[in-house]
């Protein structure tokens, strides 16, 4: 999603699916601290805020693409989380 421009908190949220606000807030901050992604605030009324990858952030969409594609290819032989014994 960040990979193709920047998006607002509640964006974010609906295209991400279940995911809480408080789980999506502490990621977002993480990511922040870690100078993978963005914050920027617009001082407007309402005020909002969007979210979008830094350059770093930008740096690893390249090797995301290529653990998808791995995976897809390899989804078969990986075993079913709901069977590997904790």
């Amino acid at each position: 999603m960040l990979d193709q421009g920047s998006c607002r908190f509640n964006q974010l949220q609906r295209n991400l699916g279940r995911i809480t606000h408080r789980t999506l807030t502490r990621q977002l901050t993480e990511l922040q601290e870690t100078g993978f992604v963005l914050r920027k605030g617009f001082k407007t009324i309402p005020p909002h805020v969007e979210y979008s990858l830094s350059q770093l952030g930008q740096n690893l969409i390249p090797l995301l693409h290529e653990m998808h594609e791995w995976a897809a290819q390899n989804a078969d032989k990986l075993p079913n989380p709901k069977t590997i014994p904790s």
